[in-house]
């Protein structure tokens, strides 16, 4: 294997989980971290907060330096929260000599303004030149068990086969399966709206509802999540994946997901401020959700969970008016698509 130049931009928990694996598997890594003094006492601990049992190797370097970190890189990835995304994409383009052979994107969002993916922001924030390829990573993926080797399964997705093969196989190992596909719009779709129907399971616990209504809100959030992708371009079997249905499991259960515990505090009362910073960390389905609503209301798709979450959100609903309201709407066709 090749032993390729990484830089990481991010240094949270996906960041430092994908940096010990790609060191792992021979690459050589740089993480960059905004925050100066943030960088320095991570050169200094080599531990991550949120992963206290991962151990950051020295060969692995530390930057708050932006330059230095994307500086002779073979490969750029953002690890980034999607509200920073678009402004660090263009950091990047003014800053780089030249730009790498290949940019991943490991960030599950929708920007709120401009409803655009965020392969669509790296791209147009790149010189409108550059033949550099996007490769969109996605599924299952935990930071917190892939950073003590739990086998995970994900998918890298790609208009440029080469490049998605090659992210690949830089990331695979014995506890790390990565598969290709060049759905980058299903994947990237399924990657972020799944957060949304995970707040919904998070209200739902919240509220002490059954198996029977997480079940339920999951199938039923699939199909939304099917609906919008299909009529944004995506491909309908791509939400029976991992970056679709696998996803969504692991988001929708897991004690791990934040999204889900957001959902739960937010059943119990608090704002999304103060729930958010019980947290700690950033929750993506909140912007998503709004991107989301927008989106469906564009196209005339039906997303009821998510209508529902939005106006929970942003508009006072109680979750058990929503509940509710999800329960008492007119009576339909399961197979049927959906358009407003």
């Amino acid at each position: 294997m090749i032993r390729r130049k990484i830089s990481i931009l991010g240094a949270g928990s996906w960041g430092f989980t994908l940096a010990n694996l790609l060191f792992e598997n021979g690459s050589e890594v740089k993480i960059w971290e905004f925050d100066m003094s943030a960088a320095a006492s991570l050169r200094e601990t080599r531990t991550f907060k949120f992963l206290p049992w991962l151990r950051i190797p020295s060969q692995i370097q530390i930057t708050s330096d932006l330059s230095e970190a994307i500086k002779n890189a073979d490969i750029i990835l953002f690890a980034v929260p999607s509200k920073v995304t678009r402004e660090l994409a263009r950091k990047v383009n003014q800053v780089a000599s030249n730009l790498p052979g290949i940019v991943v994107s490991a960030v599950k969002g929708l920007d709120v303004e401009s409803q655009q993916r965020m392969s669509e922001i790296i791209e147009s924030e790149f010189t409108s030149d550059s033949s550099t390829p996007v490769v969109v990573i996605s599924g299952p993926s935990h930071a917190e068990e892939v950073s003590r080797k739990i086998p995970t399964c994900i998918v890298s997705a790609g208009a440029d086969n080469n490049a998605a093969e090659t992210v690949r196989e830089i990331l695979m190992n014995k506890y790390f399966r990565v598969y290709t596909t060049d759905d980058v719009i299903g994947v990237e779709f399924g990657g972020a709206l799944k957060n949304v129907i995970a707040i919904a399971a998070g209200i739902c616990d919240g509220l002490k509802l059954g198996d029977n209504t997480k079940a339920a809100l999951a199938s039923r959030g699939l199909a939304e999540m099917r609906r919008l992708g299909v009529a944004l371009g995506a491909r309908d079997e791509t939400f029976f994946g991992l970056s679709g249905l696998g996803d969504l499991i692991v988001t929708c259960m897991s004690k791990y997901s934040r999204n889900r515990a957001f959902g739960e505090k937010i059943a119990g009362g608090l704002s999304i401020e103060q729930a958010m910073n019980e947290i700690g960390m950033v929750v993506e389905g909140i912007s998503t959700c709004e991107a989301a609503e927008a989106m469906s209301e564009r196209e005339c798709v039906d997303m009821p969970i998510t209508s529902k979450v939005y106006e929970i959100l942003f508009h006072g609903k109680t979750p058990e008016d929503g509940i509710t309201e999800l329960m008492t709407r007119p009576a339909k066709s399961e197979l049927e698509m959906g358009r407003r």
